[in-house]
Parts: C-alpha cells; structure tokens; sequence
C-alpha cells in the first residue's frame, strides 16, 4: 500500500512538473487539491460549493448556481491531464484520469499496446517531439499524411476511446460527401493566409482520426495555395479553416447568409432579434474564458458539381470546437434535431452558426446558435 502511494504521489508530481501544466497555477492547485481527496478517500463527498471555497477563495455567499467557475476549470484540468497523456505522458507507469460527474481522480496501471508508441518510420523535419509522440498514441498515421498531403489509405478501426459510432445522425451530415464514388478532397488553411496553423493541425488531427474510422479511401490532401480549380470541380472537398486566400474557396462562400470575417462571424440578413455581428470575444486573462464564433457551410461544388463542406473559424478553439462538435455522434444527434425540416430530413445545403467556450484555447463548450437552410441549384438538384 505504501509503494502504491508513493507511487501514485510521483505520478500526480510528473504531471504537476510537465509543461502542459507548467504555466497554469490554477490548475496545478486544483490537480493537488483533488488529488489529496482521493488518495485520502474524501473526493467522493465533495461539493461544487467546497472546491469553490478550498480552491478558488470564494465568499461564503458564493452560488455554483449562479457562477460556473468550478465547472468551468474541472473541465479544463480534464482536458489538460488528456494532453498530458497523449504527449509527454504517453509512456507513464499510472494513467490519472478525472471522470464526468464528480470530483475524485482515479489511478490506473498503464496498459502497454506497443503498437501505439512505436515511433513513426517515416517523417518530416516539420514535427517536433510532442508532436511525434501524438501522432504514435492517437491513429495519427491518417492526420499525418494530412499534413503532408500525400494520400490516404485505409486505417484499420482501433480499440481507441477516440472512435466514434456511425451514427444515422453522422450519416445525414456527411453524405454522400463520404459515401460518394467522387474523392473526397481534404483542405487546410495554409499558414498566413489568416488561418491559426495550430488550429488548422488540430483540427486536421480530429477528422483524420474521423475518416480513418469511417475507413474512407481516395482522400486527396491539400492546402489552399496548392488546389486548383479542376481538382475541386473533380470530387467533394472538405476545407477547414478561413478561405482567404484562395480564389475558388472564396468565390463559392460567396452570397451566403453567414460570412467569416475577422472580428467574427457577419450576420448578412438578420432575422428578429439576431445580431449583425456574432463577435468573437478573446480573453482580458489568459486563465479566463474566450467566446469565439465558427461557421459550418455545407455548399454546391465548383460548377455544381460534387459537395462542399467548410469547417471555418479565426480562433484555435473555433476550428477545433467545430470539428469535435461535426465528428461527434451526441451533438451530431443535437445538430440534426435543430435543422430537421417537418418531413424529417434536413437540408442538402446550409449554414450553421457555432458558439464556442475555451481556456487555453481548447474548446470546453460548444453550443449551436443558428442555422440557414441554401438552395438547392437545378443542376445539383438533377444529379442527386
């Protein structure tokens, strides 16, 4: 029992000491703090209004309420200790995890799958060594070749909590952009054409974690200073990231309800109580929240032929939020129920308008805002 501890003890250090959470005191206060509890038994009775008091230094008056700032760092330490883990603790002897629900950490011997951190064999000068450890621990193989643009072949389905169910929800918003015979072209937002390259390489991380699951061959990779208009007219094109740049993406987000600018997302025929502007609004603090905006565009390709789906944003967690929200089955199953038409389908084209919630640029809610219904042209319409 006592190595036990000393040993869960040295795994709650390493992680203190890591640099996911080097420049993040409150969240190193918060990790001791729950991780005491738990060793010591007491995590399981804690109450919001406790941590808000012992940890934060609120009032005796203080209302979880009222204030979601308890919520609001759990969830983030959540998702730090999952950073930890597919970066520098990917080879820990203990996984410390922080389950929904509750405050207590569980501690948990590290099952050893070789496969999984076997360095890659073939790899550019890009990547760096958190990177390289990503890529080995998450099916990273397909986000690599993303990033490369080269092909992608079939990735087999893995026993990784990040697979997700082909869901009928799944199936309405990514068809027939998957199930085509036309490939299916991925684009990235080059760096410096007003895009985040971290947000771009994230987000690439999530969909090719999404299309390896959905064992989609014939994906063309490429970025937006090297597609050209015969390749978008030849298949379906999945953009992520602002279209500036790029004279065939901008003249087919073009005359649309929603358009992507700089200071957020412009509401160009406001419908009753809606704004002109949904504004993003960065944090005062780096420890506070930031709002931001991302627009999901589901079009007619170049010339009408073949789909067009934009995953824009300005923000990290704008394009990551998106791409997590398309990619997941529950709010797949959320987005679907907001956009169903009264015969139950929902729109071949549109546009949908996120709201996204993060600290330290990662994403901890997204929330649907609004939606347009596009025509349908008569030329896409016939060939349906």
């Amino acid at each position: 029992m006592v190595l036990e501890l000393e040993a869960t003890h040295a795994q709650i250090q390493r992680i203190l000491q890591s640099k996911a959470f080097r420049t993040s005191e409150i969240h190193r206060t918060l990790l001791s703090y729950l991780a005491d509890k738990s060793v010591s038994g007491t995590a399981d009775g804690l109450k919001e209004y406790t941590v808000g008091l012992d940890v934060f230094a609120k009032p005796d008056s203080y209302d979880p309420r009222q204030e979601s700032t308890v919520r609001m760092h759990v969830a983030r330490l959540r998702q730090k200790i999952g950073e930890y883990y597919r970066a520098e603790g990917l080879e820990d002897p203990i996984v410390v995890d922080l389950p929904k629900g509750g405050f207590k950490l569980t501690f948990e011997p590290r099952k050893i799958h070789p496969a999984l951190i076997a360095e890659p064999t073939s790899i550019g000068s890009h990547w760096g060594r958190k990177e390289l450890l990503l890529i080995s621990g998450l099916l990273l193989a397909v986000a690599l070749a993303m990033y490369f643009g080269v092909r992608l072949r079939q990735v087999e389905r893995t026993g990784l909590e990040t697979a997700r169910d082909w869901t009928p929800e799944l199936q309405q918003l990514w068809e027939p952009l998957v199930s085509s015979k036309r490939p299916l072209i991925v684009c990235l937002s080059t760096p410096g054409a007003g895009s985040s390259e971290a947000g771009t390489a994230t987000g690439a991380v999530l969909l090719g974690q999404f299309l390896g699951m959905l064992h989609k061959q014939d994906v063309l990779v490429t970025s937006t200073d090297q597609i050209a208009a015969p390749e978008v007219a030849m298949g379906n094109v999945v953009f992520l990231g602002p279209v500036a740049g790029n004279r065939q993406m901008q003249a087919m987000s073009a005359d649309r309800p929603f358009v992507l600018e700089p200071e957020g997302i412009r509401n160009m025929n406001p419908l009753p109580g809606e704004p002109k502007l949904f504004a993003d609004k960065p944090p005062h603090d780096p420890q506070d929240t930031e709002e931001s905006y991302a627009l999901i565009s589901r079009v007619p390709g170049l010339y009408g032929n073949g789909e067009v789906l934009y995953l824009a944003g300005n923000r990290i967690s704008s394009i990551t939020g998106e791409v997590q929200a398309f990619t997941d089955a529950m709010f797949a199953k959320t987005l679907v129920s907001k956009m169903k038409k009264p015969d139950g389908s929902v729109p071949r084209y549109y546009q949908v308008v996120l709201k996204i919630k993060s600290m330290d640029t990662m994403p901890i809610e997204v929330s649907y805002v609004v939606h347009r219904e596009l025509p349908v042209p008569e030329q896409s319409s016939s060939r349906k």
